[in-house]
């Protein structure tokens, strides 16, 4: 055995992080001795249809964020959905959300909100983060699953031990940032405790923002709300935000295994939302995270367990206010509305060493989601007496007792045949059970219907069959060839599927207000579930043809196409007067402006597009270092098939270049990043067409042993341009009546921005 495991294949040892050779010495019952190997420049690494950032990779950004999702904007097809300040959401190839795998040290976390304010990056602090892996479309099973458009890996660093010999490890971190605006602060600690075979690490971070400003006035100055302020033309009200995280890691190594547990926790007082109508007034998640990992002969052995408890909370931020009564002219105390997720996961996982040849992966995976998304009553006596009555005298479940379990097993073979030859062949197969509870409204009345009528709209809910399960069957394969040193080609087609989240099936209110809090598209328009969708199951076609020089950082280009076509495809469709039985939802049946009342429905689609990149040595010097040119190009198509309308969403044209200049301990960027004007907009939903528009920015960096400076300009010259994902400005005034700033206002990007960071270690 220890024969046949020392003659294997370079090619074969590098599927398995860890299991390296250093010598020709293999002790019988035991592994060798990990190498340190120095990461490419742009922290790429050599996976199959992955892209992987290493810290080196990301240090850079994180002083100009404190969003956790922005740090993935350097990679081509790459884009974000505008939310709040901490929680945009990635889109892949055109395709965002819950439609793609998001982990956060290997925990599948999903959004507890009707608003998706939650999402799963939201949970970690930039400078928490470690690594980032993203995966684009035709993901491998092992990492795949109920996902269609991808898998963005986020891990944070590897626990650290002390040598051999040397005793206590004891190491820490600070760092500080500012920028101008918004005035954004906030700071990270981290400290390491660890012997040869024990180490414990804690981080704390904590950010936070006032409004921003665009690069100009966008809307008439007013009232934010009454007796809360003031919004100057240029502020863009509710996207401010206050986010605490704490993690706490325990480590434990014995020979070949090693296992660690971390605990986590997130306190976010507020967060505004700029193209919703509600705003996060309060979210606490915790998280207990148990992983094992063993290294064989055979393989490595791989184990999760994994806990997730998040308490959410929203109402009208301090821009937002309710009126009540059609005249508007009676404040309402508020409209409390509260979320509860309980996300329960495991994995087990093993890359066996079959030959010198071929690996395999196999696997089971399952999680099991409870949610209760419930209203409670708003105060029932308003200023001069008059009575609620619309938000009282009960609670409204808006899901009740909700259920999403997934169970999968999967197995995948990598053969290496040659060393110009790769391939991968995967199967997954799995099972999402959802059910929910009865439901009920604030009242009996005309506005929400009587449960106990079986003719009304929650009547009807809950005596229907409510319980679903759907099968998926996913299918992934790839091949990579490599001609030359210089060339390598990549191409393959996946079929991956999806099922509906729990607001798509169950969310079942037909009044106009709860409509409108169902909306993580942040558009403004009102929504509602439909119980009989089907899963959404995407076929991809991607290849990826790399060119570079022999020394890679000399020059290299690399361009990939892609094609997704989407079976039950979960779009909008204007919702029918049989559904949405307000008198206002009739006229929006053919209205071409203003928000819409809508259903999630099963249809047809189509993605289509290409991502090119490149960079090139322009000069090397001793007097200036190296100076460095990279750019990119994206460029994503989207199309209903039913109905012939353009796909939500849909990032148009864009690109950037990037001049770098690298010398001893400094880094200089000068970067421009431009975007074309969107106008194949989704007709259903009334979307905003946007401007094109270009911005400058630049970053200097110097690090000396033990202190790192990073200083830059986002927008240097202050252009005013709005958010092409950004959604509808709906982020002040009146929000439940439309708003105090009148449909047909996009989401601005942010004005010109100073920044500074500062990072210590000790």
């Amino acid at each position: 055995m220890t024969k046949r495991v020392c003659c294997l294949s370079l090619a074969a040892w590098s599927a398995l992080p860890g299991l390296v050779m250093a010598g020709n010495d293999f002790a019988e019952g035991s592994l060798l001795q990990e190498v340190v190997v120095t990461a490419p420049r742009t922290g790429e690494r050599d996976s199959l249809n992955g892209l992987t950032l290493d810290a080196s990779g990301l240090l850079p950004m994180r002083a100009a964020t404190s969003d956790a999702a922005t740090l993935l904007r350097e990679i081509p097809g790459v884009s974000l959905y505008g939310a709040g300040g901490v929680s945009s959401l990635p889109v892949v190839h055109g395709l965002g959300d819950d439609r793609l795998r998001t982990q956060v040290d290997g925990m599948n976390l999903i959004s507890a909100c009707a608003n998706h304010m939650n999402p799963p990056l939201s949970y970690i602090d930039p400078n928490q983060v470690g690594s980032v892996q993203v995966f684009a479309g035709i993901t491998p099973v092992s990492v795949g699953g109920d996902s269609i458009g991808g898998t963005i890996l986020v891990a944070s660093p590897e626990p650290e031990f002390a040598r051999s010999g040397e005793g206590i490890l004891m190491k820490g971190q600070a760092s500080t940032f500012y920028r101008s605006n918004g005035d954004a602060l906030g700071g990270t600690f981290s400290t390491t405790i660890a012997g040869e075979k024990l180490g414990f690490n804690y981080t704390g971070s904590t950010a936070r923002s006032q409004n921003y400003q665009a690069a100009k006035a966008f809307k008439a100055a007013g009232p934010a709300a009454t007796d809360r302020g003031w919004l100057e033309g240029d502020e863009v009200g509710s996207s401010r935000y206050h986010a605490d995280n704490h993690a706490l890691g325990m480590a434990v190594r014995h020979e070949n295994h090693q296992v660690e547990l971390k605990l986590g926790l997130q306190e976010m007082p507020y967060q505004g939302f700029p193209n919703q109508r509600m705003d996060m007034t309060d979210n606490e998640s915790l998280q207990a995270n148990l992983h094992y990992t063993g290294k064989h002969r055979w393989g490595i052995l791989e184990a999760r367990l994994y806990n997730e408890l998040t308490r959410h909370e929203m109402d009208f931020g301090d821009d937002k206010q309710f009126f009540y009564g059609s005249a508007a002219t009676i404040l309402a105390p508020g409209m409390p509305m509260k979320t509860e997720g309980k996300n329960l996961g495991a994995l087990i996982k093993g890359d066996v060493i079959l030959s010198e040849r071929d690996l395999l992966r196999v696997g089971v995976e399952m999680q099991r989601y409870r949610l209760d998304d419930w209203w409670p009553p708003s105060p029932e006596v308003l200023p001069a007496g008059v009575a609620m009555g619309g938000m009282a005298p009960n609670t409204f479940w808006n899901i009740h007792n909700g259920q999403r379990d997934r169970l999968d097993g999967f197995s995948e073979w990598e053969a290496h045949w040659n060393p110009q030859w790769v391939t991968q062949l995967g199967v997954r197969v799995g099972m999402v059970h959802m059910d929910t509870g009865e439901i009920q409204g604030y009242n009996t009345g005309m506005m929400y219907g009587d449960p106990a009528n079986p003719l009304s709209i929650p009547g009807k809910f809950n005596a229907a069959d409510r319980e679903r399960t759907d099968t998926h069957v996913d299918l992934t394969a790839l091949v990579r060839y490599t001609p030359e040193a210089t060339r390598v080609i990549e191409a393959g087609y996946a079929r991956k599927s999806r099922s509906p989240n729990l607001y798509e099936r169950y969310a079942w209110s037909a009044n106009t207000m709860a409509m409108e809090m169902i909306n993580f598209a942040g558009d403004g328009n009102y929504y509602i579930g439909n119980l009989d969708l089907q899963p959404e199951v995407a076929h991809t076609f991607s290849a990826t043809v790399d060119w570079h020089s022999a020394v890679k950082d000399r020059w290299g280009v690399k361009m990939t196409p892609y094609f997704t076509y989407i079976q039950d495809y979960i779009d909008a469709q204007r919702c029918p007067t049989t559904v949405c039985t307000s008198a206002a939802a009739v006229p929006s049946l053919t209205a071409t402006t203003g928000f819409v009342y809508l259903q999630f429905a099963n249809q047809s689609a189509q993605l289509y597009g290409v991502d090119l990149s490149g960079h090139l040595l322009l000069a090397e010097s001793n007097d200036y270092g190296k100076i460095v040119a990279n750019g990119s190009l994206n460029y994503v198509h989207g199309e209903n098939e039913t109905t012939g309308d353009s796909l939500y969403n849909m990032m148009p044209l864009n690109g950037k270049v990037a001049l770098v200049q690298r010398k001893g301990s400094w880094s200089n960027t000068i970067e421009e990043q431009w975007v074309t004007a969107k106008h194949d907009v989704s007709q259903t939903r009334n979307e905003l067409e946007t401007g094109g528009y270009g911005v400058l920015n630049l970053r200097s960096s110097h690090e000396w042993e033990r202190v790192r400076l990073d200083v830059g300009v986002e927008n240097t010259l202050d252009q005013f341009y709005d958010l092409p994902l950004g959604g509808a400005y709906v982020g002040q005034g009146a929000t439940m009546s439309g708003g105090a700033i009148p449909w047909g206002t996009p989401v601005p990007g942010m004005g010109r921005t100073v920044y500074g960071g500062l990072t210590v270690k000790f």
